[in-house]
């Protein structure tokens, strides 16, 4: 789960992380009302989508015009680029060409910015390890970095028995190239950021750039947090930040039945059971010469209902000219998906080509089914002939 920058300022503030002073504002006049309280004589007007790049990014509306993060130097000025950048679509890197509406900014306070750096916690899968990433070129993709100049980026892996130690952030402040009292600044920060990590439950943390003050403070200019949805059963509280407006509204429909689902961008709509044979099944739909229009995985326990709601979850997706159920079953029983089909195909009038193919417990009942079911349903043996057939059924469409 993702949270807007302010949210997670508000999360680090608590665990003693330094950040500036700010204000989440929904109207120009909530906006001067933030930057009056914090004073000036500089503020910061940004934007708050979940997408980075917002800087760089450009507003559809005003293509030529600037980015989704301005500074400026009145209350005046506050109101009116909050005037220009609410109800817009700012489009970056990240939110591709669509973009997504600003429906809130965030009023801070401006910084003395000597250097730039960047700062990061993700978890590392190789090594089972929360790993620290760092680099003097703050400001810039970290992507970028790693690939013209790798030699600029410093990890630490945390043992998880011992977490964070002092000497390890120090080893980080040194390798940033930080000295004096900057030193002890980032290993309070790094020790703090480490704690928040942890005891939320977070997949990330990304602070680009953490920036070294003309005071010589260490602090978080930007800010993104992800968590482990997997975690959030543990943190009602973080649950409550959620922002659905910034959600696929068929990756939320699909949570709602306890779906994994993953929109992409492809014709060919995808229901398997099992993340390992839903990737195989993506990879041999590009084999034959087709996309796929997402990710489903229904898992090995799912109900006649979840797969009903999976099936409809995938047809409501206007790119979807063709469907591959794809189901081993082994937990799941083929006739338990077979119903569902059957069951949701009929609900929704289904007008596009449908291969099914099924294998594991039941699945002679299964295909018994699907073919009594009265609708134009095109049976496959093997992965393969399923993937072949749809290809060409959308094609012939």
């Amino acid at each position: 789960m993702n949270i807007h920058e302010y949210q997670a300022k508000e999360l680090m503030r608590r665990y003693g992380v330094a950040v500036p002073q700010g204000g989440v504002a929904y109207t120009p006049d909530e906006a001067a009302k933030v930057a009056g309280e914090l004073g000036g004589p500089v503020w910061v007007v940004k934007s708050q989508i979940h997408a980075g790049g917002r800087g760089a990014g450009r507003f559809k509306e005003d293509p030529d015009g600037k980015g989704g993060v301005r500074v400026v130097k009145s209350v005046d000025d506050v109101t009116a680029n909050a005037e220009a950048m609410l109800g817009k679509t700012l489009v970056t890197k990240q939110t591709g060409p669509g973009g997504k509406e600003v429906k809130r900014l965030y009023i801070e306070e401006g910084c003395d910015i000597a250097r730039e750096l960047y700062l990061s916690m993700l978890v590392d899968r190789a090594s089972s390890r929360i790993t620290v990433v760092a680099s003097t070129e703050g400001g810039m993709e970290i992507e970028e970095v790693a690939e013209n100049t790798p030699e600029k980026i410093h990890k630490v892996a945390v043992d998880p028995a011992a977490g964070l130690q002092p000497f390890q952030a120090r080893k980080i402040a040194f390798a940033l190239g930080l000295e004096g009292k900057q030193v002890g600044a980032a290993v309070k920060f790094l020790m703090a950021i480490y704690k928040c990590f942890v005891d939320l439950d977070c997949s990330m943390v990304e602070i680009n750039p953490l920036v070294v003050t003309g005071a010589g403070e260490v602090i978080a200019l930007d800010a993104k947090v992800n968590f482990d949805d997997n975690a959030l059963f543990r943190h009602k509280d973080l649950e409550e930040l959620r922002d659905e407006d910034e959600e696929d509204p068929m990756e939320l429909e699909a949570a709602k039945h306890e779906l994994n689902y993953v929109k992409l961008d492809g014709k060919i709509g995808c229901m398997v059971n099992g993340a390992g044979l839903a990737m195989a099944t993506m990879d041999i739909i590009k084999l034959y010469g087709s996309e796929p229009a997402n990710f489903l995985d229904v898992g090995g326990g799912a109900t006649k209902e979840r797969v009903t709601a999976a099936f409809k979850i995938i047809v409501s997706d206007p790119n979807v000219e063709g469907i591959l159920v794809n189901i081993f079953g082994g937990i799941m029983r083929c006739d338990v998906i077979a119903e569902g089909v059957v069951a949701a195909a009929k609900e929704i009038s289904l007008h596009v080509p449908l291969v099914v193919r099924l294998e594991g417990t039941n699945v002679e009942l299964g295909k018994k089914i699907l073919a009594e079911s009265g609708l134009a349903i095109i049976p496959a043996d093997n992965l393969a002939d399923a993937a072949e057939k749809i290809v060409q059924a959308v094609k012939e469409a």
